[in-house]
């Protein structure tokens, strides 16, 4: 994977610096989130390897399904992709942007795992307190996942606050082990 990136940084710098120019972060972001499900699509990867299509066949398959989630400069830039036979780096592309634009913007992303399904009041209430944490505005993805028994586990980046229950079991096991 660290090899793809390496590749696939400078096409994700260029698209960061075009879509920064033209002040389109956002609508950037989710045209290259768009393409990439496109390119991740098992039998679009099938057809964006097969000998049998040349690169024009590539490139008119591959925008007949994209369809108008790209506008016209992302539309160039997947031609330029598919002519240098990158169009399978669109996943890393845009995940490669996602963290420069949350870079400039002072965004983090936060993974949180809860015990219950959380009101609004609750995910607002945590949102606020990440925020003052990290010193970056969070923007959330929460799954419910019963096996925490309680409380919530959170993700932002590479650092994990575990405040369940399992997590204080295992802990609690492992100390008692030792």
């Amino acid at each position: 994977m660290a090899e793809l990136q390496t590749v696939a940084r400078p096409y994700a710098e260029a698209a960061f610096e075009i879509a920064k120019g033209a002040n389109a972060l956002p609508q950037w972001s989710g045209a290259l989130k768009a393409a990439a499900a496109v390119a991740a699509d098992a039998r679009m990867k099938d057809a964006l390897e097969s000998p049998k299509l040349d690169a024009a066949a590539k490139e008119s398959l591959f925008l007949s399904i994209a369809g108008d989630a790209l506008p016209a400069e992302g539309r160039n830039f997947v031609r330029v992709l598919i002519a240098a036979d990158r169009i399978s780096l669109l996943p890393e592309i845009s995940e490669l942007f996602e963290a420069r634009k949350n870079a400039v913007e002072n965004v983090a992303t936060a993974t949180i795992e809860t015990a219950l399904p959380l009101s609004d009041a609750q995910l607002g209430e945590l949102k606020g307190a990440l925020a003052r944490h990290f010193g970056k505005t969070i923007e959330p993805t929460v799954t419910v996942n019963p096996a925490l028994i309680g409380g919530a586990r959170i993700t932002v980046g590479d650092r994990v606050i575990d405040g369940s229950v399992q997590g204080k079991l295992t802990t609690m096991a492992n100390a008692l082990s030792a």
